[in-house]
């Protein structure tokens, strides 16, 4: 299989990134790796080995230092395992799944068994929010409960304003260099500018052989099958998955929806205070009845 980095050099170059961003996090994170049969998986655990079990998963051209410095409270009623996603800008094997199969959902069951956790809580945003659910479907017997943030898997947007918005100034970018084009194309998907995203998406764009395959949608039978109690935060203003499109889906397809709520002034990637409420409805989770602090 052909590696997904493009050079050894404009790997370092993200790897470095990588590395800054998780040292930047100034939290105590193990590094490990798992043997799984689709390829080397990466994870970074944090937080009491006492505590109850989440997977944390995160999206599209993205790595695990990032969806920790999103949600970074999880570990104190958690033990957490920030996953690096196979064939994504990381440090876990550049084998790329099928979005049409079941693979993901075994990927994510092998890691459960090779980290031997059980009643599991899984959470993830936008592409992780894909693989949570072909997680579920394909076997959900340890997983406890699911929260997703701005998933994909269940609609889509308009495929016009995606391209014209979106993958033109990828492609303007990929053929000019000039930072303005990331920053046109994240101004359409990130509710506050991020400046890290800048750089390192500007290193992935350039190094990185990205994933263009359109997202299916999961299949009402797919769906029906998951009795695992579902959490939802979606985005209004989200290009890629519109909120209230979603919510509509969403509340016809899956019997087991605990909860479901909408950002009205959020876009598909959230700022800092929808992360927190997303953080906050896990936390609040484990301890429902728990007083706010």
């Amino acid at each position: 299989m052909n590696a997904l980095f493009k050079s050894i050099a404009g790997k370092k170059e993200i790897l470095d990134l990588y590395d800054q961003k998780l040292k930047a996090l100034n939290s105590s994170c193990e590094s490990i790796y798992l043997e799984t049969s689709f390829g080397r998986t990466h994870v970074l655990k944090t937080g009491s080995s006492g505590s109850p079990p989440l997977i944390l998963i995160h999206g599209s051209n993205g790595c695990a230092p990032i969806a920790l410095e999103c949600y970074p409270n999880l570990s104190s009623k958690y033990q957490v395992f920030a996953v690096d996603v196979l064939a994504q800008p990381n440090k876990s094997a550049e084998v790329r799944l099928s979005m049409k199969d079941k693979s993901y959902g075994e990927w994510v069951n092998e890691i459960i068994a090779e980290l031997g956790i059980d009643k599991v809580t899984l959470a993830g945003f936008s592409f992780g929010g894909l693989i949570i659910l072909k997680t579920l479907a394909y076997r959900q017997e340890k997983i406890k409960k699911a929260f997703l943030a701005s998933p994909a898997y269940i609609v889509n947007g308009h495929p016009l304003r995606a391209l014209f918005r979106i993958f033109i100034p990828i492609r303007r970018y990929l053929k000019t260099h000039k930072i303005k084009y990331v920053e046109k194309f994240l101004s359409v998907l990130f509710t506050e500018r991020d400046e890290f995203a800048v750089n390192f998406l500007g290193k992935v764009f350039l190094h990185f052989n990205m994933d263009f395959t359109p997202v299916p949608l999961i299949s009402r039978n797919e769906a029906q099958s998951i009795t695992t109690p579902i959490t939802i935060l979606a985005a209004k203003k989200d290009i890629l998955f519109p909120g209230l499109k979603m919510k509509k889906r969403a509340e016809k397809l899956f019997s087991s929806l605990e909860d479901f709520l909408l950002l009205e002034d959020s876009k598909h990637v959230q700022d800092r205070k929808g992360n927190l409420i997303f953080e906050d409805l896990i936390l609040k989770s484990e301890n429902p009845t728990s007083s706010d602090n």
